[in-house]
Protein backbone atom coordinates (compact mmCIF):
# COMPACT_ATOMS: atom_id res chain seq x y z
CA UNK A 1 0.00 0.00 0.00
CA UNK A 2 1.58 3.35 -0.97
CA UNK A 3 2.07 6.08 1.60
CA UNK A 4 0.49 9.35 0.46
CA UNK A 5 2.51 12.48 1.17
CA UNK A 6 1.08 15.83 0.00
CA UNK A 7 -0.34 14.44 -3.22
CA UNK A 8 2.86 12.54 -3.96
CA UNK A 9 3.05 8.78 -3.62
CA UNK A 10 6.04 7.06 -2.03
CA UNK A 11 6.30 3.29 -2.12
CA UNK A 12 5.64 1.90 1.34
CA UNK A 13 8.63 0.23 2.95
CA UNK A 14 6.61 -1.94 5.32
CA UNK A 15 7.30 -5.56 4.60
CA UNK A 16 10.05 -4.87 2.04
CA UNK A 17 12.73 -7.52 1.72
CA UNK A 18 15.44 -7.08 4.35
CA UNK A 19 13.70 -4.29 6.25
CA UNK A 20 11.92 -4.75 9.57
CA UNK A 21 8.19 -4.10 9.39
CA UNK A 22 6.82 -0.92 10.92
CA UNK A 23 6.32 -1.53 14.61
CA UNK A 24 9.02 -4.23 14.70
CA UNK A 25 9.20 -5.23 18.38
CA UNK A 26 13.00 -5.48 18.49
CA UNK A 27 13.58 -2.11 16.81
CA UNK A 28 10.92 -0.49 19.02
CA UNK A 29 12.46 -1.95 22.18
CA UNK A 30 15.95 -0.84 21.16
CA UNK A 31 14.71 2.72 20.62
CA UNK A 32 14.03 2.91 24.36
CA UNK A 33 17.63 2.25 25.44
CA UNK A 34 20.72 4.40 25.53
CA UNK A 35 22.45 4.59 22.17
CA UNK A 36 25.94 5.69 21.14
CA UNK A 37 27.46 6.67 17.85
CA UNK A 38 29.99 8.80 16.08
CA UNK A 39 31.88 9.61 12.94
CA UNK A 40 34.06 7.35 10.81
CA UNK A 41 37.41 8.53 12.23
CA UNK A 42 36.34 8.64 15.90
CA UNK A 43 37.02 12.35 16.42
CA UNK A 44 33.33 12.83 17.29
CA UNK A 45 31.34 10.52 19.58
CA UNK A 46 27.91 10.97 21.14
CA UNK A 47 25.44 9.33 23.53
CA UNK A 48 21.63 9.49 23.41
CA UNK A 49 19.97 8.90 26.78
CA UNK A 50 16.36 9.18 25.59
CA UNK A 51 14.19 7.68 22.90
CA UNK A 52 14.75 8.19 19.21
CA UNK A 53 11.43 9.08 17.58
CA UNK A 54 10.13 9.59 14.04
CA UNK A 55 12.67 7.30 12.32
CA UNK A 56 12.55 8.09 8.62
CA UNK A 57 14.44 8.48 5.39
CA UNK A 58 14.54 11.82 3.63
CA UNK A 59 14.84 11.96 -0.16
CA UNK A 60 14.95 15.78 -0.43
CA UNK A 61 17.69 17.15 -2.64
CA UNK A 62 19.42 18.92 0.27
CA UNK A 63 19.72 15.63 2.22
CA UNK A 64 20.95 13.83 -0.89
CA UNK A 65 23.71 16.42 -1.34
CA UNK A 66 24.55 16.50 2.40
CA UNK A 67 25.30 12.76 2.54
CA UNK A 68 26.22 12.10 -1.10
CA UNK A 69 23.61 9.35 -1.28
CA UNK A 70 20.06 8.79 -2.59
CA UNK A 71 18.55 9.46 0.87
CA UNK A 72 19.42 10.10 4.50
CA UNK A 73 18.11 7.87 7.31
CA UNK A 74 17.42 9.89 10.47
CA UNK A 75 15.55 9.83 13.79
CA UNK A 76 14.74 12.61 16.26
CA UNK A 77 15.81 13.06 19.86
CA UNK A 78 15.48 15.78 22.48
CA UNK A 79 18.58 17.95 22.70
CA UNK A 80 18.50 17.46 26.49
CA UNK A 81 18.89 13.67 25.98
CA UNK A 82 21.85 14.10 23.65
CA UNK A 83 25.50 14.60 24.69
CA UNK A 84 28.79 14.88 22.82
CA UNK A 85 31.25 12.53 24.49
CA UNK A 86 34.25 13.33 22.26
CA UNK A 87 34.69 16.37 20.04
CA UNK A 88 31.89 18.35 18.44
CA UNK A 89 30.79 18.63 14.82
CA UNK A 90 31.21 21.47 12.40
CA UNK A 91 27.89 22.84 11.20
CA UNK A 92 26.75 23.85 7.74
CA UNK A 93 23.66 26.01 7.45
CA UNK A 94 22.04 24.51 4.36
CA UNK A 95 19.04 26.89 4.44
CA UNK A 96 17.58 29.66 6.58
CA UNK A 97 15.79 27.00 8.63
CA UNK A 98 18.28 24.13 8.89
CA UNK A 99 21.86 23.31 9.84
CA UNK A 100 23.67 20.00 9.39
CA UNK A 101 26.42 18.65 11.63
CA UNK A 102 29.40 16.74 10.27
CA UNK A 103 32.91 15.75 11.26
CA UNK A 104 35.35 18.33 9.93
CA UNK A 105 38.14 15.73 10.01
CA UNK A 106 36.58 12.81 8.07
CA UNK A 107 33.41 14.36 6.61
CA UNK A 108 30.85 11.99 8.17
CA UNK A 109 27.34 13.49 8.16
CA UNK A 110 25.99 13.15 11.70
CA UNK A 111 23.07 15.44 12.46
CA UNK A 112 20.33 17.68 11.17
CA UNK A 113 18.52 20.33 13.21
CA UNK A 114 16.16 23.21 12.73
CA UNK A 115 17.67 26.52 13.86
CA UNK A 116 16.64 27.23 17.46
CA UNK A 117 14.92 23.86 17.97
CA UNK A 118 15.22 21.81 21.15
CA UNK A 119 15.40 18.60 19.10
CA UNK A 120 17.85 17.24 16.56
CA UNK A 121 17.88 14.39 14.08
CA UNK A 122 20.63 11.78 14.28
CA UNK A 123 21.97 9.92 11.24
CA UNK A 124 20.94 6.30 11.81
CA UNK A 125 24.05 4.97 10.03
CA UNK A 126 26.24 6.89 12.54
CA UNK A 127 24.85 4.82 15.43
CA UNK A 128 27.17 2.10 16.73
CA UNK A 129 24.27 -0.27 16.11
CA UNK A 130 22.62 1.06 12.93
CA UNK A 131 20.05 -1.76 13.08
CA UNK A 132 18.79 -0.44 16.43
CA UNK A 133 16.25 1.84 14.77
CA UNK A 134 14.51 1.13 11.47
CA UNK A 135 12.95 3.92 9.35
CA UNK A 136 9.15 3.95 9.42
CA UNK A 137 8.39 6.77 6.99
CA UNK A 138 9.73 8.50 3.87
CA UNK A 139 9.89 12.28 3.37
CA UNK A 140 10.99 14.46 0.44
CA UNK A 141 9.52 12.03 -2.08
CA UNK A 142 9.40 14.73 -4.75
CA UNK A 143 13.18 14.17 -5.08
CA UNK A 144 13.19 10.38 -4.68
CA UNK A 145 15.60 8.96 -7.26
CA UNK A 146 13.79 6.73 -9.75
CA UNK A 147 16.26 3.85 -9.79
CA UNK A 148 15.64 3.18 -6.09
CA UNK A 149 12.55 1.25 -7.22
CA UNK A 150 14.72 -1.59 -8.48
CA UNK A 151 17.49 -1.67 -5.84
CA UNK A 152 15.99 -4.73 -4.16
CA UNK A 153 16.08 -6.67 -7.42
CA UNK A 154 19.77 -6.06 -8.24
CA UNK A 155 22.26 -8.93 -7.91
CA UNK A 156 23.97 -9.00 -4.50
CA UNK A 157 27.42 -10.08 -3.35
CA UNK A 158 29.81 -9.63 -0.45
CA UNK A 159 33.04 -7.63 -0.67
CA UNK A 160 35.04 -10.84 -0.18
CA UNK A 161 33.26 -12.57 -3.06
CA UNK A 162 34.06 -9.86 -5.61
CA UNK A 163 37.53 -8.68 -4.55
CA UNK A 164 40.81 -10.49 -5.25
CA UNK A 165 42.52 -11.71 -2.03
CA UNK A 166 45.59 -9.51 -2.61
CA UNK A 167 43.39 -6.42 -2.86
CA UNK A 168 41.42 -7.40 0.27
CA UNK A 169 44.63 -7.05 2.30
CA UNK A 170 44.70 -3.35 1.41
CA UNK A 171 41.12 -2.89 2.66
CA UNK A 172 42.12 -2.98 6.35
CA UNK A 173 39.81 -0.49 8.03
CA UNK A 174 41.15 2.72 9.51
CA UNK A 175 37.67 3.47 10.73
CA UNK A 176 36.93 3.95 14.44
CA UNK A 177 35.30 0.82 15.89
CA UNK A 178 31.58 0.96 16.59
CA UNK A 179 32.10 1.40 20.34
CA UNK A 180 34.16 3.50 22.75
Amino acid sequence: MPVRVESLVCPASEGSVGLPKKGNALATERRKTSLTGGCQCGAIRYRIGGRLTKPHVCHCRMCQKAVGAPFWALAETDAASFAWTRGEPAWFRSSEAVERGFCAKCGTSLHFRYIGADRLDVALASLDDPDAVAPEQEFGCESRIGWLERIGSLPRSTTEATTPPAALKTYASRQHPDHD
